[in-house]
């Protein structure tokens, strides 16, 4: 079994053709993907989708840092008032929330709501200790200033996922300061001249998950075309390529990482 860690499956581009992708990528060995919420609509179209997939597809609530505006605070306190009422209902035909995210910072086309995300990002930070769900971060031109803020919380923090890197070994080897988080490694792992076959080298197997960010960031050689999680398996084989190792033995190493990192998606 493969597991996408990253889909937006809720999202409008596979309105039309929905359960044909699901079925595409169970053909493809994808057993289970993970489906982040980005703001408050969000969150339901995110339960809804995997209402529809059962044990299949399972849910994230958060705010992601580019939809961080000026009404910021007034949307955490209504998702956490959605969190809470999720991690307590009765109602076993209610999807439960899996982890916060996608959260984090996002500086690449503006700072304007640059403190606000940093405050956001914080109060999620402590939903995550709270409720023992882990974290799925995106974190862009910003890995400095998460990296201070999430050291307040190192102790605390129940573990998540560092979504969709792209970074050198450095920049790897800091993160994987944080014990319980893995490195999620999507599309970009084939792209032509792409560093990340060499730096995937010097992340220990057990600290790495796959992941498609569809319907963004196709991997060859579908790129340029929508992503679907089916083309997991295209990230997956180009990750075994650059570690000289049986597409198997990673498979089953990935998939138990992320199962560690989510028990909630156990069942």
């Amino acid at each position: 079994m493969i597991i996408d860690t990253h889909t937006h499956l809720d999202g409008e581009e596979f309105a039309e053709d929905l359960d044909l992708v699901v079925e595409r990528a169970r053909e493809a060995g994808i057993g289970k993907v993970f489906v982040p919420a980005i703001h408050l609509p969000s969150v339901d179209t995110v339960l809804a989708t995997c209402h529809l997939f059962p044990e299949f597809a399972y849910p994230m609530i958060g705010l992601h840092p580019e939809e961080v505006k000026a009404d910021w605070s007034g949307v955490l306190d209504s998702m956490h008032a959605m969190l809470r009422d999720n991690l307590s209902a009765a109602n076993t035909d209610t999807p439960r929330f899996i982890a916060i995210g996608e959260v984090g910072l996002d500086y690449y086309w503006s700072r304007e709501f640059a403190d606000e995300q940093l405050q956001a990002f914080e109060r999620q930070i402590q939903w995550s200790v709270e409720t023992r769900l882990p974290l799925m971060i995106h974190c862009r031109k910003a890995q400095a200033e998460m990296v201070r803020l999430m050291k307040k919380y190192r102790d605390d923090l129940p573990g998540g996922v560092f979504h969709c890197f792209t970074g050198n070994d450095k920049e790897a080897a800091e993160l994987l300061q944080f014990s319980n988080f893995c490195l999620g490694i999507g599309g970009v792992l084939t792209f032509k001249k792409s560093h990340l076959p060499e730096v995937v080298r010097t992340i220990p197997l057990d600290r790495i998950v796959l992941e498609t960010d569809s319907p963004y960031m196709a991997p060859v050689p579908h790129r340029g075309k929508r992503n679907e999680s089916a083309f997991t398996a295209c990230v997956l084989q180009r990750l075994a390529e650059a570690l000289e190792l049986p597409e198997e033995k990673v498979a089953e190493q990935t998939t138990a990482n992320a199962l560690r990192i989510f028990p909630l998606a156990k069942n």
